[in-house]
């Protein structure tokens, strides 16, 4: 017999507009049945119990459009936390305490370093790592997860020395006087380290289980049923189908397998994992969709933006960075893609990199009609003319990180970019009159909470949550509470291809929803980024229930 109950509250926010609004649930074996009045619940499942919902309103489970949950939640239990805002003194302290800790030898991994200290690592600045670490081998992620802070032994471990040469799309930063390399490593330099690393902890493939199992119990609890995991590498597969099988996977993800050669997924062949996609397959694990890192990071001056970067010693007063491949190179890949039927995640940080996006999907359009609906992530710096392309080329504008308001992710790029351009940063409003989808996203870790919230409450004013920075960040561009749940729900279902599944409270979907403890339409706009979510429920389970 299938297991039903009808889930009850007053007011149960569907996010379908043919019934946007409803009082009851019926859910057999996890699907929704009908959705209505508690009478038509009743009419469609008479024999079932009914369950009273509490709190003061109910939304459809959140679908988080971009994220690195695995990553995340290996973050969270394996390594040393650095928060963005630390000085390199207080990073270095970090290290220290996490090395009284450590046998000899044995790696020091973390992050995230705030990309505003690039200019203060030089060799002095490693040897002072050293010895913070006492020798041994130390990686740090920055916040963008684009650049890495390692030592002397790290360095070692990689086999880089003075004769190595910068990899394609990536740099190994060198003292301009000796050649020696400072410790700082940029884009696929970074792999460099990595594989080092992902060699040292390739025996324990049970931490990255326990990862994935911490970051989705995280995600539970601030209401995401859905993600999009951005980077898929064979481990972050064999984490999620270990966790499916386990029955402890309580969110749909779809993954983005590496299209082309990743500077942040070293080692992955991208045809080889392509082939592997149907063996990691589960129930909630579709690996169907790709990614492709066009450009870098602004704060390192990797992006590829149309007008040049601020003047530094390294780069002279006229550089725009460039991206990783050409025009009628992306739209050759894309097209491939579709052939295959995943779409694309495109990493776009720069706004001559999402020009240039656009215009390979243009490419692919005029010579293959309508196709797949691909993603510029992350939507950051986006040329004023470009906003109607998005509609017209049917491309999702993936907004990730949340870098809508002042934040410190924000003061690091106002060290590299024209003012000018960063104040028109994450243009949403404009999109969306333009017709265009726009899905919210994390990008946890780049950001050390995934927590949506905040981010909507920074959608909606364009003021820093917290309250640490004043001021907005174009503030023309605020959007209604709303738009901003659309954001987070049934357009990032569209978006991650889980529409199916999630996204809205409707008949056949799963019985995903999030009980809040606030009329998030009614409360104040600063007091959006406080709302709790009292029960988080997936396929008709309760999975998250906040502690009285």
């Amino acid at each position: 017999m299938p297991e039903t109950t009808i889930l009850h509250h007053p007011h149960i926010c569907t996010m379908d507009s043919e019934k946007p609004w409803v009082q009851a649930i019926a859910v057999s074996d996890g699907r929704i049945v009908t959705v209505g009045s508690l009478e038509e619940a009743r009419a469609a499942l008479p024999d079932s119990e009914v369950q009273e919902l509490s709190g003061a309103m109910v939304i459809p489970g959140l679908v988080d459009v971009h994220n690195h949950f695995v990553w995340a939640g290996r973050a969270e239990l394996y390594e040393v936390f650095v928060p963005p805002v630390f000085s390199l003194d207080q990073v270095l302290d970090a290290v220290r305490a996490a090395a009284a800790n450590k046998p000899p030898g044995e790696w020091i991994v973390g992050g995230i370093w705030g990309s505003g200290l690039i200019a203060e690592i030089d060799v002095n600045a490693r040897l002072r790592l050293d010895e913070a670490a006492g020798g041994r081998p130390v990686m740090l992620r920055d916040d963008s997860h684009h650049n890495r802070f390692v030592s002397s032994a790290a360095l070692a471990a990689a086999g880089i020395d003075h004769g190595t040469p910068d990899p394609l799309n990536g740099q190994i930063v060198r003292d301009t006087a000796t050649g020696e390399a400072t410790g700082l490593l940029l884009e696929s330099a970074c792999s460099l380290v990595e594989i080092a690393v992902s060699r040292a902890l390739a025996a324990s493939p049970h931490l990255d289980v326990e990862a994935a199992a911490h970051a989705v119990k995280r995600l539970n609890a601030v209401g995401v049923t859905g993600m999009q995991e951005a980077l898929t590498t064979r481990a972050v597969m064999r984490a999620l189908k270990s966790l499916d099988d386990e029955g402890r996977l309580t969110a749909w993800v779809m993954g983005s397998l590496p299209m082309t050669e990743a500077p942040l997924a070293p080692g992955e062949v991208p045809d080889e994992l392509q082939a592997l996609r149907d063996d990691f397959r589960t129930r909630h694990f579709l690996p169907d969709a790709g990614k492709i890192f066009l450009d870098g990071v602004p704060t390192a001056r990797t992006a590829a933006m149309l007008e040049p970067y601020l003047p530094d010693a390294l780069h002279g007063c006229c550089f725009r960075g460039g991206t990783t491949l050409t025009v009628p190179q992306l739209a050759r890949v894309l097209s491939d893609c579709e052939q295959k039927n995943i779409r694309v995640k495109i990493h776009c940080t720069g706004d001559a990199s999402t020009r240039a996006a656009l215009d390979a999907i243009d490419v692919l359009r005029s010579f293959n009609g309508p196709g797949l609906q691909h993603h510029i992530a992350h939507a950051t710096f986006i040329d004023p003319a470009e906003i109607p392309r998005f509609a017209a080329l049917d491309v999702v504008a993936d907004l990730s990180p949340p870098l809508w308001f002042p934040n410190v992710i924000v003061e690091a790029i106002r060290t590299t970019v024209a003012q000018s351009v960063v104040d028109r940063m994450a243009p949403i409003r404009s999109l969306i009159e333009a017709g265009a989808v726009t899905a919210g996203g994390s990008d946890w870790p780049v950001v050390p909470d995934p927590n949506p919230w905040p981010a909507m409450q920074g959608m909606v004013t364009r003021r820093d949550p917290s309250g640490s920075l004043e001021g907005a960040l174009a503030p023309e561009q605020a959007i209604s509470v709303h738009d901003a749940l659309r954001a987070y729900t049934i357009n990032s279902a569209s978006a991650t291809g889980l529409s199916a599944h999630a996204g809205s409270l409707s008949p056949g979907k799963s019985a995903d929803l999030a009980v809040l403890d606030r009329q998030i339409f009614e409360t104040g706009a600063d007091e959006l980024g406080q709302t709790q979510v009292l029960q988080t429920w997936f396929e008709g389970r309760l999975v998250h229930e906040a502690r009285p």
